[in-house]
């Protein structure tokens, strides 16, 4: 057999079908430097109806059909013979395959091998497929069997346990539905053990995961939208501080989450899932999760000179949080009815916010040519730029934001991991105009390019809301006492928070492991799978 290597030579004569069934071939010992390419066992498998000359190592399993000994020798036959490979890191599952009678949980007679392989098909989508190598013989699979687990036992990352957090509310009530019938045969068939809550409130998911025993798991799973997720990761990050020691009411230098989180997304937008995983697919998220692909992610701290309000990715103030204010306040509609609503009516009611920005600002060597950047060369990374005046809009992203809506992104400048924040900032300007710099997010052009719409790349940011101008005394003092109540809401990863007083952003590098990619690296190509 091309390629084999090991003391077996090469099998092209039929074998009887008993040999067939119950030879196994175990190879030489390798050299630790080539042990993951060396074969760890040789044998025969029915596969797709053909008997195969299987071989298996660390990294790979091929096989290339048997054929008999031609007495011309006829080179035609042997074209036919293309040997199959699976990398052994696409596989997340190996069973033995048995065949039972109705009513029957365990035992029936054994009929093989099925393995299960993660595949890449089209755009950024990931599915399963299943390989059957059938043989009858107990000892013959056990062997195969008990190999192909302790290669994929050996394998980094991969989640044995795993804590869940389902909100049966997100968009349309569909979350737990798409975890039991999408999600959980994969995690059971990955041999993941799950704890699952489904919560009942918002806050649910803060308040377990504070009480937990966290070192039972291996990561933490969210099925829900942008703001469950949020929830989840404030609390993972939260329950590292305390556990770290930390003061929660003032983190400076936070720690880093103890465990990855994963997203599954069933929400309306799911940005970070789009972000992450470059489509919105529940089994792709499932099957990311279950590989155990891991990027780690900046996250933001969001605080008041008093208290910290929150981790999180993202952030709006002004006619992004002022929508969702407004969409939160008709919750009796349907989801995408009270989206819609709360968009036009914001937007007729279109009004800026007076407000003074400070930012620490990263130097630039370079700009996209296709964007327009605005970018100060800073004398002293302690200096502090600082820019007042109506906003109808202002975004502090650490991450891209992708969405079917925004596909290249709400801050296409920025990346999962790169330390810093995308500032961009909407300055006042007619309805027309700003619906047009809106428009510019659901296509490929760059929405940037107006007069009226600057970006930074930047470390901090202070947003301290301001009184309005031109107003009397008694005027000011309603406004400050409106203020007090929470007149000023932020949108921090789709969930709502109201806060008066001056918001201290911070960006904090690689804080968090989430299960998924960097979709800038992610393969263009198209994977093939001759799955039987």
């Amino acid at each position: 057999m091309p390629g084999a290597a090991g003391p077996v030579p090469e099998r092209r004569a039929r074998a009887a079908p008993q040999e067939r069934r119950r030879k196994v071939v175990p190879l030489a010992a390798a050299p630790p430097a080539r042990a993951a390419e060396e074969p760890l066992l040789r044998g025969i498998f029915e596969i797709g109806k053909r008997s195969c000359d299987v071989v298996l190592s660390g990294r790979r399993l091929r096989w290339s059909p048997i054929l008999p000994e031609s007495p011309t020798d006829d080179s035609s036959m042997a074209l036919q013979a293309e040997e199959e490979i699976i990398e052994m890191k696409d596989v997340f599952s190996v069973k033995l395959k048995r065949r039972r009678f109705a009513g029957q949980n365990k035992g029936g007679t054994l009929l093989g091998i099925t393995i299960f392989k993660c595949l890449n098909k089209e755009e950024n989508k990931l599915t399963d497929c299943a390989i059957h190598l059938n043989n009858l013989s107990e000892d013959h699979c056990q062997s195969w069997f008990r190999h192909l687990k302790e290669i994929l036992n050996g394998f980094q990352n991969r989640p044995k346990s795993l804590k869940v957090f389902v909100n049966p509310s997100s968009h349309k009530r569909e979350a737990t539905h798409v975890y039991y019938e999408q999600v959980a045969p994969l995690f059971k068939l990955a041999d993941i053990k799950t704890d699952v809550t489904v919560t009942e409130y918002e806050g649910h998911a803060l308040s377990v995961l504070k009480e937990c025993e966290l070192q039972e798991f291996d990561g933490v799973v969210c099925v829900g939208g942008d703001g469950s997720v949020s929830e989840v990761a404030h609390g993972l990050l939260l329950r590292a501080q305390i556990d770290a020691g930390k003061d929660t009411d003032y983190v400076s230098n936070p720690v880093r989450a103890p465990i990855p989180l994963g997203v599954i997304p069933a929400g309306t937008t799911n940005v970070l899932a789009h972000t992450l995983y470059g489509i919105k697919h529940v089994v792709t998220a499932a099957l990311h999760i279950v590989m155990g692909h891991i990027q780690a992610v900046d996250v933001c701290t969001f605080s008041t000179p008093s208290r910290l309000l929150r981790f999180g990715f993202s952030a709006m103030f002004g006619f992004g949080a002022r929508t969702l204010a407004l969409a939160e306040k008709h919750r009796w509609m349907p989801s995408s009815q009270r989206k819609d609503f709360a968009f036009i009516k914001t937007l007729a009611d279109l009004k800026p916010e007076e407000c003074e920005l400070s930012f620490l600002q990263i130097p630039q060597e370079d700009s996209h040519e296709s964007d327009r950047i605005t970018l100060f060369y800073l004398g002293s990374k302690d200096q502090w730029q600082k820019i007042q005046g109506h906003f109808l809009n202002v975004s502090i992203m650490a991450i891209p934001c992708l969405c079917s809506m925004a596909p290249r992104g709400l801050a296409p400048n920025t990346r999962l991991n790169n330390g810093s924040m995308a500032l961009i900032v909407v300055q006042n300007t007619s309805r027309t105009e700003f619906i047009r710099h809106l428009k510019r997010y659901t296509s490929m052009k760059n929405q940037f390019n107006f007069p009226f719409v600057e970006t930074y790349t930047v470390q901090e940011v202070k947003v301290q809301p301001r009184l309005k101008s031109g107003l009397d005394a008694k005027e000011n003092m309603y406004l400050n006492a409106a203020s007090a109540e929470g007149n000023y809401p932020w949108n921090i990863d789709g969930d709502l928070m109201k806060e008066a007083s001056e918001v201290h952003v911070r960006v904090h590098p690689q804080l968090i492991d989430l299960y998924g990619v960097n979709t800038d690296d992610l393969e263009s190509s198209q994977a093939t799978c001759n799955c039987i």
